[in-house]
């Protein structure tokens, strides 16, 4: 049996995808801002919603917003695919997030992460990222916690940002924390 060297090669690539996902995932949890910014690229942007801009400023604002609103969190990353193509690659992660608030009551947010990865100097990182809001619900009294009218909205079809080759994130620019809200970007 002979050594298919390209085919490891390409698990290889994708498991260090992977592995920058689940940095991303730790690192939102344990509020390890080394830790989170290390799945991203620095030059990379992140469009997640209410916060659209560079990973630095994305992982100042998140742990901000989840200190300010939540005691305990849990973000997971689940079906993944990978299309890789040199040292490009685009994914799509589904997400989980599981957000416990001070009186008790528990958020959820389901969605996906639409990712353009590149590897460089033998690093594999984000370079652009849109996360997908596609349900979220409270398990207490209240409403859902999340604007989804800030969030790209998916499709069920080929028109949805996943088939975006390659991925450009190009709405403006805004960062809540910053005073700048969706209506002034």
């Amino acid at each position: 049996m002979e050594l298919d060297v390209a085919a490891l090669n390409r698990l290889l690539d994708k498991e260090a995808i992977r592995e920058a996902a689940l940095r991303y995932t730790r690192g939102i949890d344990r509020h390890d801002e080394d830790l989170m910014a290390s799945a991203y690229h620095a030059d990379a942007t992140d469009d997640h919603g209410n916060y659209i801009g560079d990973p630095a400023g994305f992982v100042n604002y998140v742990n901000a917003v989840h200190s300010q609103n939540w005691v305990h969190h849990q973000h997971y990353v689940t079906n993944q695919v990978i299309d890789l193509d040199g040292d490009c690659a685009h994914g799509e992660m589904y997400f989980l997030a599981v957000l416990k608030r001070p009186d008790g009551t528990c958020d959820l947010v389901g969605g996906r992460y639409v990712d353009r990865f590149e590897r460089r100097d033998g690093i594999w990182a984000v370079a652009d990222r849109a996360c997908l809001v596609e349900w979220n619900v409270e398990a207490g009294p209240k409403g859902a916690p999340l604007d989804p009218s800030v969030f790209l909205s998916g499709s069920w079809d080929k028109e949805d940002i996943s088939y975006q080759r390659p991925l450009r994130i190009d709405r403006p620019h805004r960062n809540p924390m910053a005073g700048q809200s969706p209506e002034q970007a």
